[in-house]
């Protein structure tokens, strides 16, 4: 993902797991804050509760791959933080995106173009 499009420091994660509206699903959880910019940000994370490294990173890079699809399609003026459950670890790559694509409809972040 191009480095414009992420949250990298700690403290914008923080802000956004703090003030932001958090929307639920088996797989992921979505946390949604408003910010100043015109483009919306997006981090992910993956907790020690996960599994190893191995497979934190794994959920990552598929949470991260789901994401890029939606980009262009996304409302700008967000900070977004996806947060990996665990049963993301046996789910099947069709399940992760519609968890994703669903989670963004919720939240009111999906354009109407898409």
């Amino acid at each position: 993902m191009n480095r414009r499009y992420r949250l990298t420091k700690s403290t914008d994660f923080k802000r956004v797991r703090r003030t932001g509206k958090s929307y639920a699903h088996p797989l992921v959880i979505l946390v949604a804050s408003p910010n100043d910019r015109l483009i919306s940000r997006f981090g992910v994370t993956a907790g020690r509760a996960l599994g190893s490294a191995v497979q934190r990173n794994r959920a990552k890079r598929l949470l991260r791959e789901a994401l890029r699809s939606y980009l262009t399609a996304i409302a700008g003026g967000w900070d977004v933080v996806l947060i990996a459950r665990s049963a993301l670890i046996e789910a099947e790559w069709n399940d992760v995106c519609s968890a994703v694509a669903n989670l963004l409809r919720r939240a009111g972040l999906l354009e109407e173009a898409s």
